[in-house]
């Protein structure tokens, strides 16, 4: 949740539309707890008797991110929950189940805090096990996931957060994804605090004084008659250094000082009224609307009437506003009182708040101290633990251990890559058994080019893995859950294509163009050349053939030669037999009447037949 009140929706016009490359190669916090909710509910509600969803979104989530986004993901638990957000999800439980606040139990101090749901706390324990198994980094915060992950990227050790919850901006995000699908070709949300601020000028601690006021996680009712509106009015009235300050003030029942105010801070029982505002307006006329009166319009002519080119003072049209002194004066105090009979009334609530601001809230989002050890952490990627993987799933989810093989392939081959980048070492793929072949074409997923490279499968390889295609997956999977539909695979990544060419096994799987350069440079310069000549005009590709030509020799004109461009009639001989005319006959006369036939007849009918037709198609065309 996070903030209430709507709080997404104010930031929505800041938000950036990025796409999978903006997290290639960064570091980015993921709140699992966020993962877990977002789909589990989802997935049950379709699908009630769904095997362990949360194991499958987090293993088919992580392996997108780290394999097509190319980002490096650590990931935050849960901590202990504290005393006030205990209460609030108790009270969030209560008003969900419709049950009267009446009978919610008081947090009275001493009182043993509530722990978490142990059926999520055994659903985030799984969820751990596998990342560790797929060599992810973990932290446990001290209390709320969101808190650790806005640390990690205010600190620098990370470069962005996904999570849902809006209060990771108050605990100090700098870069928040909200969501992202990562099968889909719609950029996802990325809010940045610097567009915020740009946009809104509020800046952290004002942010945490909306949260006070709207509501968050810890108070879910915050000021009654507190939308986000009234909220943001108010706390712009006030910079980052003062504004917390001047809740406290008037918590206490003094209404704050106001910048470009007439009037001085006061108690709300002892309202202070400037002398200016009581001053009343100078008279106008109400012929014309000019200062002065009706009788002394009609004994002299209007000075501003006649100004305007008028000899005698004429009716004001409608909706008249003089521009004197006195009115700009009169209009300006007007919308100074009605400011202050505002900010009057907002103190007033928020002065009808008991024990506001609760200072344990707002030291709780700005401290900086929500990881257990205050060293630096120990953020470290390791290579999966295929075997233990493998078995792990069997047990819990009843796949095929083929089909687990099958849809790590695009994280081991990302691994592979970025190795090869870095090493250069020539390492095998995948229990070796394939190794980087060539790079078969360009291919655009999502609308996002990638190269769709070819892994060959090495000669000594004894191990023969039956890969399972998508659809008998889906059959597996849905005789194992028992329902009547396949559940969404919407997660879930593109399987390998297999391909058996000659003997030769090749899986084909789909690569990000960068890292493929950066790992096979010259595989890289040698597919762009290909690529070259065969988008290259028929002139070119022409002189190739010749200069190929030329350096196989002149003498070898052998047909089969692979650089010459054989014609078709090489292949395919015609059998279409000459026309030969008889001895006895004359070409030039007819067979049956004897009459020679007149070449220039021939041609003139056949040249008006041609117009005729030209004619035609312009008649159909125009």
């Amino acid at each position: 949740m996070g903030v209430g009140g709507r709080f997404w929706d104010l930031l929505k016009p800041y938000a950036r539309a990025e796409g999978p490359d903006f997290l290639r190669d960064k570091r980015v916090a993921v709140d699992l707890s966020f993962w877990i909710i977002q789909h589990d509910a989802a997935i049950r509600a379709r699908r009630p008797f769904a095997r362990s969803p949360h194991l499958r979104t987090t293993f088919f989530r992580t392996i997108a991110l780290f394999s097509k986004m190319g980002a490096y993901p650590v990931f935050v638990v849960d901590g202990e929950p504290s005393p006030l957000k205990s209460q609030a999800m108790i009270e969030r439980f209560y008003r969900c189940s419709g049950l009267e606040h009446a009978e919610l139990p008081k947090n009275e101090p001493g009182t043993p805090v509530k722990r978490r749901n142990q059926h999520f706390a055994k659903c985030v324990s799984d969820c751990v096990e596998l990342l560790e198994l797929l060599g992810m980094p973990i932290l446990r915060a001290c209390g709320e996931a969101e808190a650790l992950c806005a640390q990690l990227n205010y600190e620098g050790h990370v470069d962005a957060c996904i999570t849902a919850d809006s209060d990771a901006f108050l605990f100090g995000a700098k870069c928040v994804i909200k969501c992202y699908r990562s099968n889909s070709s719609e950029p996802y949300e990325c809010y940045n605090v610097s567009d915020v601020e740009a946009g809104l000028g509020l800046k952290r601690k004002q942010l945490v004084a909306i949260a006070l006021l709207v509501g968050n996680d810890h108070d879910l009712h915050g000021v009654p008659g507190f939308g986000v509106d009234t909220a943001v009015r108010f706390v712009q009235l006030f910079n980052e250094d003062e504004i917390l300050d001047r809740l406290h003030e008037v918590g206490q029942g003094v209404i704050p000082v106001v910048t470009g105010s007439i009037g001085s801070a006061t108690h709300l029982d002892e309202p202070n009224v400037d002398d200016a505002l009581s001053k009343a307006r100078s008279p106008h006329c109400s012929h014309c609307g000019h200062p002065g009166s009706k009788k002394a319009h009609s004994k002299s002519s209007c000075e501003h009437c006649i100004n305007n080119g008028f000899e005698n003072c004429i009716v004001k049209p409608a909706g008249f506003k003089c521009l004197c002194s006195s009115c700009e004066k009169d209009r300006k105090s007007k919308e100074q009182r009605k400011h202050e009979n505002w900010l009057i009334k907002v103190c007033k609530k928020i002065a009808a708040e008991e024990n506001f601001p609760n200072t344990e809230i707002i030291a709780m989002y700005l401290r900086n101290n929500n990881r257990h050890c205050h060293d630096s952490p120990s953020l470290r990627w390791d290579y999966p633990n295929v075997g233990c993987l493998v078995d792990f799933l069997v047990y819990n989810m009843h796949w095929d251990p083929s089909y687990i093989r099958q849809r790590m392939l695009p994280m081991l081959s990302t691994i592979y890559l970025r190795e090869m980048a870095s090493t250069k070492t020539r390492n095998l793929l995948l229990c070796d058994q394939y190794e980087f072949h060539s790079i078969q074409r360009v291919k655009i997923r999502y609308g996002h080019p990638y190269y769709l490279v070819k892994w060959k499968r090495t000669n000594n390889s004894n191990v023969c893995i039956n890969y399972k295609t998508q659809n008998e997956h889906s059959e597996f999977e849905h005789e194992s859950l028992g329902a009547s539909e396949p559940i969404d695979l919407s997660d879930e990544p593109d399987a390998p294509q297999i391909l058996i060419d000659d003997g030769c096994w090749f899986l084909l799987t789909d690569e990000n163009i960068e890292l493929v350069k950066a790992a096979f440079p010259d595989e890289v310069d040698r597919f762009s050349q290909e690529k070259k000549l065969k988008e290259s005009p028929s002139k070119h590709r022409k002189s190739s053939l010749k200069s190929c030509k030329n350096k196989t020799g002149a003498g070898d004109h052998s047909p089969t030669s692979a650089c010459v461009q054989l014609s078709i009639t090489e292949f395919y001989r015609t059998t279409k037999v000459a026309f030969q005319a008889k001895p006895s006959e004359d070409p030039g006369q007819n067979s049956q009447n004897g009459e020679p036939v007149k070449e220039g007849r021939k041609i003139s009918a056949a040249s008006s037949d041609h117009n005729t037709l030209k004619s035609a198609k312009r008649r159909l065309m125009f």
